[in-house]
């Protein structure tokens, strides 16, 4: 208990230092002192404090869903990032792009979590065809579908003149946030209480079929229940703020590290350590070319992939 209020009190520092990190001055010297300014109480309300609760919304949400793909596929290297699933849903957003663009945000998202959902789906029903399939073989075959899935997005994108705009999806990037642009991601967070009321469902499905059934549980549907909350969370989060990737791999891996496999006791920690890692992350970026900024796509991808070659390798000596 006192390391999950340890971990909360760092998200809330963190968080603090968001609202304050920035090109446009918002300071308690501005905001409550002398020097006070309704310019600076705009920013915060209308920018600043709406961008902040989308990194927690996104961060806490993504990391999560990466923890439930993992239990159910029983591969710690798999997320929505590297199992197609975030390229399927930016494919459904060029779709709805292409056929129906006045369709208002949510709908939006509701296609995009069609397509998520059949390239998970997709994803599972090409393992199951895998023969003898090694741990470190699971993840590559995700990222083969996603370049797959990805390379058809791209053509068409092309071939409409989209590209610009599909790479602002494929990019995560929260210097767009505004107040009325990013409450789509409350219902990432509903999603995520969702996942920990079914935590413990989670844990006995993630150790098989034959052992679900015999405790008396329905495999099938826990295994729609967990594809569905990874479907919405990641085209809610690609929809707002575009892909993040590697944060549903690294944060769960380093919390199984710790605490082991059981999933309504790591969900809360994997919540609090994602949305931090994802600030960390963004204001590293807001700080690095100041006063530029690097987008968290960026950034989370140059962390994201040396944690995980770090992970792979050291999980190669394990099995050697």
């Amino acid at each position: 208990m006192k390391g999950l209020v340890a971990a909360a009190l760092l998200l809330a520092v963190l968080a603090l230092v968001s609202v304050f990190v920035g090109v446009g001055d918002v300071s308690f010297g501005t905001l409550f002192g002398q020097e006070a300014s309704g310019q600076a109480q705009q920013l915060l309300l209308v920018s600043r404090i709406p961008r902040t609760l989308a990194i927690v919304l996104a961060g806490m949400s993504m990391a999560v869903a990466g923890m439930i793909m993992q239990m159910l596929t029983r591969n710690r290297f798999v997320e929505p990032s590297t199992a197609g699933t975030a390229e399927s849903a930016s494919l459904g957003i060029l779709a709805v792009t292409l056929l129906a663009p006045e369709l208002p945000v949510f709908a939006k998202m509701l296609v995009a979590s069609v397509f998520a959902l059949g390239g998970t789906a997709l994803f599972l029903r090409i393992l199951r065809a895998v023969p003898l399939r090694s741990i470190l073989i699971v993840p590559l075959i995700g990222i083969m579908l996603g370049g797959v899935i990805s390379a058809i997005t791209t053509f068409i994108a092309y071939r409409f003149d989209l590209l610009q705009s599909l790479n602002a999806w494929m990019t995560g990037d929260f210097s767009g946030v505004l107040r009325g642009r990013y409450e789509l991601l409350w219902l990432s967070f509903a999603l995520t209480v969702v996942a920990y009321t079914a935590a413990h469902r989670f844990t006995v499905a993630g150790m098989g079929e034959d052992f679900t059934t015999n405790l008396g549980l329905n495999y099938k549907a826990v295994l729609r229940l967990g594809l569905v909350i990874v479907s919405l969370v990641t085209a809610a989060v690609v929809v707002t703020v575009g892909m993040i990737p590697f944060l549903g791999l690294i944060v769960p891996n380093v919390v199984s590290m710790v605490m082991g496999d059981n999933m309504r006791r790591s969900l809360p920690w994997v919540a609090l350590l994602g949305a931090a890692l994802v600030l960390a992350c963004d204001i590293a970026g807001r700080l690095i070319r100041y006063p530029y900024e690097i987008p968290i796509g960026t950034t989370m991808g140059v962390v994201g992939s040396a944690l995980f070659l770090y992970l792979l390798l050291r999980k190669r000596r394990q099995l050697g």
